[in-house]
């Protein structure tokens, strides 16, 4: 009488393990990454669109900073009555200081997706690891050039004039689109590093704070003790902040439109290769 083996099938209920590299993930073609970056761009819209809230912060930020540092700050930094003045001063930085802020949304939108198991669904697609990141950073440069729309819209009510050519106007918001870009990939790491988006935020927040008010943004450094003054000269915001600033009051940049650009070359160069292989490796 023959006897017939049987084999246990596979537990098919068993967890997965984290998504490995596809085998053809490093021979994707530059046309292709185009593609599937513009798709991506294209999904996040679609999300923005689906939820016009999450557009407040870049509608009502401006806005909100812009009347409160005139009003409640220009007359006591540049006098009493000299809010107009203030306004030139004052507009031009906080064009850095909206990348920054919006940088901060997008590691803990990172982190949420994953948290929704999004980021684990692009994984096993036959797509390049960094395009998924990539359309990120496109969708909230695109956020970044509105915020930065209102802001000069409320400056120009508030008295903003432009000294300088258009030509310098936009030099400085494609200056300031470029470092936010730049930014981006600290917050995507952090985002990709933090258990929870609370965390991230928190540790934005850390970071946030003394860049912003330790840099030419909002005063003068020349009204800051020394050893702030020499932590401002270091500070690429306040570089950003004065490029930006000369470009649209027709003042010498010196070197501060080359000082943003390395620390911009630098920050992309060191972290965006940390953020996507911590995104091939995330579980």
């Amino acid at each position: 009488m023959s006897t017939v083996t049987t084999t246990k099938p596979a537990d098919t209920a068993a967890s997965p393990a984290a998504p490995a590299v596809l085998p053809g993930e490093g021979r994707i073609g530059l046309r292709a990454n185009l593609r599937h970056i513009g798709a991506l761009v294209r999904r996040n819209a679609l999300q923005i669109k689906q939820d016009p809230e999450s557009m407040f912060d870049v509608l009502f930020m401006p806005i909100i900073f812009t009347l409160l540092f005139v009003f409640v700050f220009g007359g006591a930094i540049s006098g009493k009555g000299n809010q107009a003045e203030y306004v030139n001063y004052v507009v031009p930085g906080l064009m850095a200081m909206m990348g920054m802020n919006i940088a901060m949304a997008v590691g803990t939108g990172v982190n949420d997706d994953f948290k929704k198991g999004v980021m684990d669904r692009f994984r096993s697609m036959p797509i390049a690891r960094s395009s998924v990141l990539l359309a990120k950073i496109v969708v909230e440069v695109g956020r970044m050039m509105v915020a930065i729309a209102i802001l000069l819209t409320v400056g120009f009510i508030l008295g903003l004039s432009i000294k300088g050519s258009v030509l310098d106007l936009f030099l400085a918001i494609g200056l300031s689109a470029v470092f936010g870009a730049s930014l981006m990939w600290i917050f995507i790491l952090l985002g990709l590093t933090m258990k929870t988006a609370q965390a991230v935020q928190g540790m934005a927040m850390l970071v946030l704070m003394p860049l912003q008010f330790g840099s030419s943004i909002f005063a003068k450094p020349a009204t800051m003790p020394g050893w702030l003054q020499s932590f401002t000269d270091y500070n690429p915001l306040s570089n950003l902040a004065d490029a930006a600033r000369a470009l649209i009051n027709g003042t010498p940049v010196g070197d501060s439109v080359w000082m943003t650009l390395a620390w911009s070359v630098a920050i992309t160069a060191i972290t965006m290769p940390l953020a996507v292989r911590k995104f091939r490796q995330k579980t």
